[in-house]
């Protein structure tokens, strides 16, 4: 080690001078010839003359010519295409270069070891700092700087009280060691996006007033082996610094998937990346004091090693809030907002079924600017018509212009079906809105449908969901002929495939399938894909034909609902009760 260190202390001197001395030669060179420069008009009428013997062809600011009585001179480079050409024509003789081939050669010898010595020392300094990369996108909150607690957070009130059993287990460690109980080292959060898992993790740091570390599991990803295990290690290095800490890993799915069964898999970046998580978990390490919390959708992708005891001991389900929580969120932001009197939050509750914590807060958000852009006073109820429009459908498009009337009525009779069907099959799902307006999302008309609030879908729910989805369609072939048909169905179609698939597949609620997870099935190589397609293009035929002989014998329904969609464009649900009624 101290011989290389001996020769780098030579070599690195001597090639400093070595480019030093280069330089000042070329910048000396450079100087005398500036001394024998002609002006242009000078070297014209010098070549007219039949002066000039030589002139050397160059990309320099100033090109070397040779007179006939031998002198050397430069004179400026004209740089136009055809001056080659008008030299050979006066009897000059052209080369191709100014015959000075040490400033070339120094130049280029001086940028390439310049360039060589620079790439060195920076290879050097990336490889010393390669194998301990800082986390630099590390967040630290401090409690002053985040006020968000437990009070802050409506809905998940489950979720809720075993995270404050992890305040209580920090702030009064003695209460538990009395029954030589152990801090959970880690806590998964799992459920639906946007359902307040990142806010639960940061109200725990807060209200157990300990340093909040938030990461994302991409964080870790890295193409280099080995990068990504040490930005672990480094992670928990920092947060062990601080004594006690939350350190929140979101989608933690990128790095914790179920390992490879392959002999060779442990070669894997992520697979390492995933031992180094495991490793700073499973108590061989001092991590007292130090919780871990992840959040992911998909509980069931993740490794059985990092969902055992000891490494992440809770799970804790969040999910989609009920009626009664909805409210809750909604009030939480509504607070400081200049909200009308008449606006009734419960009654918004209940036509958001489905909607997270993060699309309730959007949803009054949009209202707020809704009301600020038409510069009312309060937010009232149009405002949150206005923005549940937004939220679910997008924003109606303005100019219709280009909409012809044929168009116009295959839009109509297409949303007639799915509000005609969904009201004989399924009376219990509210439509809040039957239009034939485009909007931003795609959507030439929708059909607002609003589901009441189950625990769980049976059976017939879902294949009343197929009938209607498939209702627009079965409209169209009906009025206007099977090869008439338009593409206005694609997104029903997709729905009908999705909600079957996994009726097949996940729930086992098909005979002809049994009570199969189809997806393990998969997994072990064993499926028989042309079974499963025959199944479904079986109960698709035999739905369509339902809701066609449905339909057919409701056809002046579905024409009274088509001709009022088609002169006003929109129905709101007393109209169309009225109207089917």
């Amino acid at each position: 080690m101290n011989k290389i260190k001996k020769i780098n202390l030579i070599i690195i001197p001597t090639f400093l001078i070595f480019i030093i001395l280069t330089i000042s030669i070329y910048f000396y060179k450079q100087n005398q010839n500036k001394k024998n420069i002609i002006n242009y008009s000078k070297f014209i009428n010098m070549v007219e003359q039949n002066k000039i013997d030589t002139v050397y062809l160059s990309d320099f600011e100033y090109i070397k010519v040779i007179s006939k009585d031998g002198k050397i001179f430069y004179t400026e480079n004209p740089r136009i295409n055809n001056f080659k050409e008008k030299l050979l024509l006066q009897n000059v003789r052209v080369k191709e270069n100014d015959g000075n081939l040490l400033n070339s050669i120094a130049s280029i010898l001086a940028f390439g070891i310049l360039s060589a010595l620079i790439l060195g020392l920076a290879s050097k300094k990336v490889k010393s700092q390669s194998t301990i990369s800082s986390l630099s996108n590390i967040e630290y909150i401090s409690k002053s700087s985040n006020k968000i607690t437990f009070k802050d957070i409506a809905g998940n009130e489950e979720a809720k009280e075993s995270m404050l059993e992890l305040v209580d287990f920090i702030k009064n460690p003695e209460k538990f060691s009395k029954f030589n109980a152990r801090l959970p080292r880690g806590v998964i959060l799992y459920g639906p996006p946007g359902t307040g898992k990142t806010l639960l993790a940061k109200a725990l740091a807060n209200e157990a007033n300990v340093p909040f570390f938030a990461v994302n599991g991409s964080d870790f990803v890295q193409v280099y082996v080995g990068v990504g295990a040490a930005r672990i290690r480094d992670l928990f290095k920092k947060a062990r610094e601080k004594g006690k800490a939350v350190i929140f890993i979101d989608e933690i799915d990128a790095i914790g998937k179920k390992r490879s069964l392959k002999a060779d898999s442990g070669s894997d970046e992520r697979d390492q990346t995933l031992n180094a998580l495991l490793s700073e978990m499973s108590g061989f390490k001092d991590s007292e004091g130090i919780i871990v919390i992840a959040a992911t959708n998909r509980l069931d992708v993740l490794d059985d090693a990092l969902l055992r005891p000891g490494r992440f001991d809770r799970h804790i389900e969040i999910n989609l809030p009920d009626i009664k929580a909805r409210y809750e969120i909604l009030k939480l932001y509504a607070k400081n907002k200049p909200i009308s009197s008449e606006v009734d939050l419960y009654k918004i509750a209940q036509m958001t079924p489905y909607f997270s914590g993060a699309k309730l807060e959007n949803l009054i958000n949009e209202a707020s600017i809704i009301a600020a852009k038409e510069e009312s006073e309060y937010i009232n109820y149009d405002h949150f018509e206005k923005a549940f429009n937004i939220v679910v459908a997008g924003f109606e498009k303005k100019d219709r212009s280009h909409i012809t009337k044929t168009d116009k009525k295959i839009t109509a009779y297409h949303e007639a079906g799915h509000a005609l069907v969904t009201k004989l099959i399924a009376p219990e799902i509210s439509i809040k809105k039957v239009t034939i307006i485009p909007s931003t999302k795609g959507a030439g008309g929708y059909t607002l449908n609003i589901p009441p609030d189950k625990m769980f879908k049976t059976k017939k729910d879902l294949l009343n969901q197929v009938k209607i989805a498939m209702a627009g369609r079965v409209a169209e072939e009906l009025i206007f002929g099977k090869e008439n048909i338009t593409t206005g169905a694609y997104s029903d179609i997709k729905q009908v495939t999705s909600i079957l698939l996994n009726m097949i597949k996940e729930y086992g609620m098909i005979e002809n399938t049994g009570f199969l997870n189809y997806s393990i099935v998969e997994e072990n190589n064993l499926i028989n894909n042309e079974k499963i397609i025959n199944v479904l293009k079986d109960i698709t035929d035999e739905l369509y034909n339902e809701v066609y002989n449905l339909i057919q014998n409701n056809i002046n329904r579905l024409n009274l609902l088509a001709e009022y969609l088609i002169e006003n464009e929109t129905i709101y649900e007393d109209e169309l009760n009225k109207l089917i009624n």
